[in-house]
């Protein structure tokens, strides 16, 4: 049996390998993707979004809200220091916004406490 689908969100590619090892980890099944359409074409199948806020190609913020928009539960990720982007990823829906470095650090976990 396999776990949720988790959309994926990430233009940066090391984060997008990462971020889908840590769900495949975590027991469940990456779909990912690199612009705005193609988080929507994954959230046809996937009850659940991982957005990287710091990308230049598409607004992380605004895939947030487009992800909630379509009933997916949002976790975020970016820059630890920028408070002011997690307050706003916070408002636009995200559950939460982690720091690259936890989810470095602690990915598998932090993903497996959410999938469950």
């Amino acid at each position: 049996m396999t776990g949720p689908r988790v959309a994926i969100l990430a233009q940066d590619l090391i984060w997008a390998d990462r971020l889908a090892r840590a769900v495949e980890v975590a027991g469940g099944e990456p779909v990912r993707a690199r612009s705005l359409a193609e988080l929507e074409q994954a959230l046809a199948t996937s009850d659940r979004a991982l957005v990287d806020l710091t990308a230049i190609a598409y607004d992380g913020l605004a895939a947030v809200e487009r992800a909630r928009s379509l009933g997916a539960r949002v976790l975020a990720v970016g820059q630890h220091d920028d408070h002011a982007l997690r307050r706003q990823a916070l408002a636009a829906g995200a559950e939460r916004v982690y720091a690259y470095r936890k989810l470095f650090e602690d990915g598998p976990t932090t993903v497996r406490r959410w999938l469950g």
